[in-house]
């Protein structure tokens, strides 16, 4: 008998004096996650708790003794303690916001979708980057009072928790998490009912709930199917972060993007523009179609133009392979009435996910998806943009690839989550606290010159010994689970030295970020690690997936490594990588180690944090160090090659590798004054903090998305919805007209005079005659496409020049006149295109709608 559905069920919840009430709305409010006293005041509750609830501290309130809250009431010093904390978020809750200064508009609404979302330790709903970058945005947009929510998914299971055996291999378990223990409450309506909307899985309905997680100014809204009333399978669904198969993450992304959309509309929100964090959440944009398309009894050609104009799309993926594509007839499983219902042929839904849509043998991907139905679509880097923009190019197959409308916005963090206390005192010593609420000025960065040398050193060595004495308790308590010997356990005490270079590697470990390349010379590294002089020590960190055994064999390779008595002191894998262990890692180490294969890595941001707390990096020039890099701020392995024989690349770049450490960083650190202090490694590390703080924060990634995506997507997609979508029915119709009278459009001839050999700053006048058909020439756009060409003889950093002199010739022919000014010497070419101009929109770009001649 199944007892569970018998059971009358309640919560209890903790009994707090009313004057410690205020430790309720502040545990529950995450923007203390971002405030030292505020978690001061929760480790003064009980040092050990904290550390067993793994610093959460709703599940400390429900565990602490009722005598010990009593008790806390009558302590002055405590209930100062927490009028203070308490007074410091509600200024920072009230406080009038870049946002505000910036606009005015009321009733304004953006909503970004995540699959994951890694806001603190204590609610593990993350597994890595993605998740961190997307807890990073919703915390600067808090900081910035963008108006923003964010919709992901409530894991019962999350991510995978780590632990190694004896052996050194990975083994992962999956703790559940106790909602009613976290830092989140169930929405509800006004008569105290559950928030709840419906889903068709496969013709099964599934019903949904929603929680709400409040992250300063910005609230999280996370969906749960765990319910009594759902299906096993569907109950299911919320279960694990990347778990499961094809079937099970096809359901996950129906849910995050479809459910999504109407989990906002069940509580009564309409965003304008809405943000997808990389492909998982693209059926989103599917959904808000249905809603117009229903609502304003549209065609979906129309609807599809508002759409994609409040749609903004991030990819994070260098590679198409990791991506999530799908096979059709598990989309006609699932959603085979949901795009029938919309008008749409199977052929016409499964073309929206292809980058061909007439290759029947091209699987459906999110990706795609997303980039057709958003018309603002970014890498992660300048590099990452370059890349993208490679392997999307199919999608527009008459575009140069530099001008396909996929841009870049580099990464950033949150400096206030990762940066040390010490060094945050530090700062506001010598730069005052405007850096905590501007942290992209330049001009107040440049004042880290002010600090003096020595005490620059002394706070950076305080965090290097916190770092020392975390992975010694670390590593006991790793080799107590283990069962190790009293006598190996007690050789922890004595791993690592608090004085000596240390270098910290943590992050996924996939094969492409080569977490072993630094040990392909064990003798060489040997010599680094163990010179007596000159000591070197390395921590690493990071978890593989579940299924990936190469990532695995990695990690007990290093495990193994540190096994040896020669590397014992020296070398130390921290097991069950989470933001905890990040923080202390990226506030403590020397040098942060980032060894990706050009171009694999997107962005990267650990490195990011790593600056903010005054260690240098030492990268390949992959990602966001392409940018961040500029000689004197850090290291860079290699000069940015690419190569197509990997084992070449990994010796000659471990060599790269070695030299850097034995000819620059390690005399770097070990040359001091008599006063101790290595001078020479202090400019690097104020080179670092002025140059990389005020580029690679999430306040400057987010303030960048606003203005050059969220903003202007509203704008357009308000003009679009205006008069009952009138413009989008307008331009839908327009597009139908065009393609149906495309073909007779043509370029009969191009000229240019003078164009053997001129001298720079000369105009060359250029013509184009073109033919429109029965398109009016008003809505012709003729532009030469001009520049400099490279030894292939392609056009790079091309410029397009109007051609908007018009002459009529008689009979549907025209004459197209401009000129190019030559600014540059060298070899030049041009070419001549034709497209669509619509009379509101200007230009307008669609897979078959351009010449070029």
């Amino acid at each position: 008998m199944d007892f569970t559905k018998m059971l009358h069920r309640f919560t209890v919840v903790p009994s707090l004096p009313e004057e410690l009430a205020a430790l309720h709305r502040i545990a529950y409010n995450l923007c203390w996650t971002w405030e030292p006293e505020a978690i001061e005041l929760f480790k003064r509750l009980d040092q050990e708790l904290w550390k067993e609830t793994r610093h959460n501290p709703v599940e400390m309130l429900g565990i602490l003794q009722q005598a010990t809250l009593e008790n806390l009431k009558h302590d002055d010093g405590f209930m100062s303690h927490l009028a203070r904390v308490e007074e410091k978020i509600n200024d920072y809750l009230s406080a009038r916001t870049w946002y505000e200064r910036l606009r005015k508009e009321k009733g304004v609404q953006f909503a970004y979708f995540s699959m994951e979302f890694g806001i603190h330790e204590s609610l593990p709903i993350y597994s890595g980057g993605l998740g961190i970058l997307a807890g990073d945005h919703l915390k600067s947009a808090s900081d910035l009072g963008i108006p923003l929510c964010g919709v992901g998914l409530l894991y019962r299971q999350g991510y995978f928790r780590q632990y190694l055996n004896i052996e050194g291999w990975q083994q992962e378990y999956y703790p559940e998490n106790d909602f009613y223990n976290l830092p989140l409450s169930q929405e509800r309506d006004t008569e105290g009912n559950p928030v709840n909307f419906d889903l068709d899985m496969a013709g099964r309905r599934v019903r949904v709930h929603i929680w709400r997680v409040q992250v300063g100014r910005v609230p999280l809204y996370l969906l749960d199917t765990n319910l009594d009333e759902n299906a096993p399978e569907d109950r299911e669904i919320t279960t694990r972060l990347y778990g499961g198969d094809q079937d099970m993450r096809i359901r996950q992304e129906i849910l995050l993007g479809i459910g999504g959309v109407r989990a906002l509309r069940a509580l009564g929100i309409d965003p304008q523009v809405c943000h997808m964090n990389e492909g998982h959440a693209a059926f989103l944009a599917l959904e808000r179609i249905r809603l117009i398309m229903e609502g304003k009894k549209l065609k979906f050609s129309e609807a599809r133009e508002a759409v994609k104009a409040g749609n903004v799309f991030t990819t994070h993926t260098p590679v198409e392979a990791g991506i999530d594509h799908f096979q059709p007839d598990l989309l006609e499983k699932y959603l085979g009435r949901y795009y029938r219902s919309m008008g749409l042929s199977r052929e016409e839904f499964l073309g929206l996910g292809r980058q061909n849509p007439k290759n029947p043998y091209e699987n459906f991907c999110m990706a795609v998806l997303a980039l057709k139905l958003a018309d603002f679509s970014n890498g992660v880097s300048e590099l990452h943009g370059d890349v993208s923009r490679k392997m999307w190019k199919n999608i527009w197959p008459e575009l140069p690839e530099e001008q396909l409308p996929l841009a870049s916005v580099t990464n950033g963090v949150h400096m206030k989550t990762w940066i040390a206390t010490e060094k945050a005192g530090l700062l506001i010593r010598y730069l005052g606290t405007r850096w905590l609420e501007d942290s992209t000025d330049h001009n107040l960065w440049r004042k880290v010159n002010r600090i003096p040398d020595a005490e620059l050193w002394r706070t950076h060595n305080r965090c290097r010994e916190k770092l020392v004495d975390f992975s010694r308790r670390r590593l006991k308590e790793q080799l107590t689970k283990v069962g190790a010997t009293a006598k190996e356990i007690v050789v922890a005490d004595e791993v690592f030295d608090p004085d000596i270079l240390t270098i910290g590697f943590a992050r996924r470990f996939a094969t492409y970020k080569r977490g072993t390349l630094l040990l392909r010379d064990l003798d060489r590294l040997e010599r680094l690690l163990n010179d007596p002089a000159r000591p070197i020590q390395i921590i690493f960190a990071g978890k593989a997936h579940p299924a990936d055994h190469q990532g695995k064999e990695l990690i007990r390779e290093i495990i193994q490594l540190s096994h040896q008595e020669r590397f014992r002191h020296r070398i130390v894998f921290i097991e069950d990588y989470d933001m905890a262990v990040a923080r202390h890692l990226v506030q403590g180490v020397d040098v942060w180690l980032n060894t990706p294969r050009r171009p694999m890595e997107a962005s990267g941001t650990s490195g990011m944090k790593v600056a903010f707390n005054g260690g240098l990096n030492m990268s390949i020039l992959d990602g966001w160090w392409c940018e961040g890099y500029k000689g004197n701020n850090g290291w860079a392995i290699g000069s940015g090659e690419v190569y197509d024989d990997i084992e070449y690349q990994n010796e000659v770049e471990s060599r790269a590798m070695y030299d850097l450490l034995e000819k620059e960083i390690v005399p770097l650190f070990y040359d001091r004054g008599v006063d101790g202090i290595p001078r020479g490694w202090t400019a690097c590390m104020k080179a670092s903090l002025q140059t990389l703080c005020p580029v690679f924060s999430t306040d400057r990634m987010v303030c960048e998305y606003t203005e050059r995506f969220y903003v202007p997507a509203r704008k357009q997609s308000q003009v679009l919805e205006t008069e009952e979508f009138a413009l989008s029915i307008d331009l839908a119709a327009w597009k139908e007209k065009v393609h149906r009278h495309w073909h007779q459009v043509r370029i009969n001839e191009v000229e240019a005079d003078g164009t053997q050999e001129v001298s720079v700053g000369d105009r060359i006048p250029v013509s184009a005659t073109i033919n429109c058909g029965e398109i009016p020439i008003e809505e012709v756009s003729v532009e030469a496409y001009f520049g400099v060409l490279d030894s292939r003889g392609a056009i790079v950093g091309g410029e397009l020049i109007p051609l908007e002199s018009v002459a009529p010739l008689g009979q549907g022919n025209y004459r197209l006149s401009g000129e190019m000014e030559c600014r540059f010497c060298g070899r030049h070419g041009f070419l001549v295109r034709v497209m669509p101009k619509h009379p509101t929109f200007g230009s307008v770009y669609e897979p078959g709608l351009l010449i070029w001649g």
